[in-house]
């Protein structure tokens, strides 16, 4: 007897949940500013009607449909497309080993906000005090015992979140999905009454309409949907597989992600407003202190912390309760995703798959908490976002558009749901979608043709994508044949 959501609203939170994660807070701000500011949420829209919420229906529908994890649904549509669902879930699996390596970080730096410890120089502490950054990847140097305590602190709390399915999962989102947003929310309205907020604002929503004539804006806008909506991971799948006979589909894909896009709104203000403040504080203009990624969030963020009149320590200490929240239901369904996977194949009970794959994770991460950690962190991060999950996403389209029919879903979904998808969704999903997917594989093909990324030896990367590729053909072959 597969396992059930306790309600609705326990699956589209823990979807949300899994949705919503670091890239809200330090990736889409910064690419809405560097594409046109206020007028990047037209494409941003735009790709989000015509792309993400699709994609959902897709990744909803497939998982109800077929009852089972990724590697599952895929070999109910033909055995041969297995070994799809296991490239998903072992991708989705590389990346948490090092997302939660990243959530140890922020454990860090949770501990540290009750004294500032990062002090005035707060990129030296970053980079030589709790890093203990080597010069490059090659000196691995060894494993810092600080990083590997936030490491174990972070697999402990997964595997508590999902100690008992879908039930513990339904339990911990009623916490871990309204407290980021309230902290955020929080966040917002301090950076607002800031000195000098209005102008990180402008800054972030001054639209430039002249970028809209772009291609690569639109690109961006497209890039950001995809990686911002947990598509490709086989999470989706996995969670609508745990849904009641009657779910609807249509509605819970809209709600996710509106919900996913009205966050990076929000974060929008929140970051670009104490952006503006450090900008004042440091008499620089807000393009120079305006940054995205790993340096938002453990440089130019505490920097600002540093600067208030009042309150440092509490504001630091709910920004990183903030990113702990963020990152933590991504970080789950990722493993739980892991999870279904192999309780489908293997048929092994969840205490002791939960119990494996925890286990594993945590020693996959062992690398990134070396001295040499951030590197390698930076290239295996590049090749399975920008070719791993773009190449699940296209594989999706492929199979679900021509091979099971996109009319076929299409039909299924419409018969569960409130409001029905028309043909535009079969051209989103035969056409539109992996049309995207294919530009996006071709321009980053061609980036790493001309030069390896970020100066490191080029072969890192496609090596951990062609292991990635052989494991997930040996897994379609190993274990349980019947998928009836």
């Amino acid at each position: 007897m597969r396992e059930r959501w306790d309600s609705r609203s326990a699956f589209v939170l823990a979807a949300i949940g899994s949705a919503i994660g670091l890239g809200n807070v330090w990736r889409f701000p910064y690419i809405a500013y560097q594409n046109g500011g206020g007028a990047f949420l037209i494409p941003y829209f735009v790709a989000m009607i015509t792309a993400g919420i699709p994609l959902l229906i897709l990744e909803f529908g497939l998982g109800h449909k077929m009852s089972g994890s990724a590697p599952f649904s895929f070999a109910r549509i033909a055995k041969r497309y297995e070994w799809i669902g296991w490239f998903a879930l072992l991708i989705a699996f590389g990346i948490v080993t090092y997302y939660a390596v990243i959530m140890g970080w922020c454990f860090g730096y949770l501990y540290h906000a009750f004294s500032l410890a990062w002090g005035k120089d707060v990129s030296s502490f970053f980079y030589k005090d709790f890093l203990h950054l080597s010069s490059g990847i090659g000196e691995i140097g060894g494993i810092n015992p600080h990083i590997l305590i936030g490491l174990a602190l972070t697999w402990i709390a997964i595997y508590f979140c999902i100690i008992k399915g879908v039930k513990s999962v339904g339990r911990v989102v009623l916490i871990t999905v309204p407290l980021p947003w309230l902290c955020l929310i929080i966040l917002a309205i301090r950076g607002i009454t800031l000195p000098g907020a209005l102008e990180g604002i402008k800054y972030y929503l001054t639209p430039n309409f002249a970028a809209l004539t772009r291609p690569q804006v639109w690109l961006a806008a497209y890039a950001q949907i995809f990686f911002s909506l947990s598509i490709g991971f086989g999470i989706m799948i996995a969670y609508a597989s745990y849904l009641p006979k009657n779910s609807d589909i249509n509605n819970n894909a809209v709600i996710t992600g509106f919900s996913n896009c009205l966050t990076s709104y929000i974060a929008g203000f929140a970051v670009f407003s104490s952006l503006g403040y450090l900008a004042l504080m440091t008499k620089k203009s807000v393009a120079d202190v305006a940054a995205g990624g790993p340096g938002l969030a453990f440089i130019s963020y505490p920097t600002i912390i540093n600067l208030l009149p009042f309150g440092a320590a509490v504001f630091g200490v709910i920004f990183f309760l903030m990113l702990l929240t963020l990152g933590i239901d991504s970080a789950f369904s990722l493993v739980e995703a892991a999870v279904a996977g192999g309780m489908d194949r293997w048929r092994i009970s969840r205490k002791v798959t939960n119990i494996a794959v925890c286990v594993i994770g945590f020693l996959g991460g062992l690398i990134y908490t070396t001295d040499a950690g951030l590197y390698i962190l930076d290239v295996v991060d590049h090749f399975l976002s920008n070719f791993g999950l773009v190449l699940v996403g296209l594989l999706e389209c492929l199979i679900i558009g021509y091979v099971l029919k996109a009319k076929v879903l299409r039909e299924y979904v419409n018969s569960i749901s409130e409001f029905r998808l028309g043909p535009a969704w079969d051209f989103s999903i035969r056409f539109l979608t992996p049309g995207v997917l294919i530009l996006l594989l071709s321009l980053n093909l061609i980036e790493r043709i001309k030069s390896p990324y970020g100066g490191y030896p080029g072969w890192i990367g496609w090596v951990v994508l062609l292991l990635i590729f052989i494991i997930a053909l040996l897994f379609a072959r190993i274990g349980r044949s019947d998928v009836d």
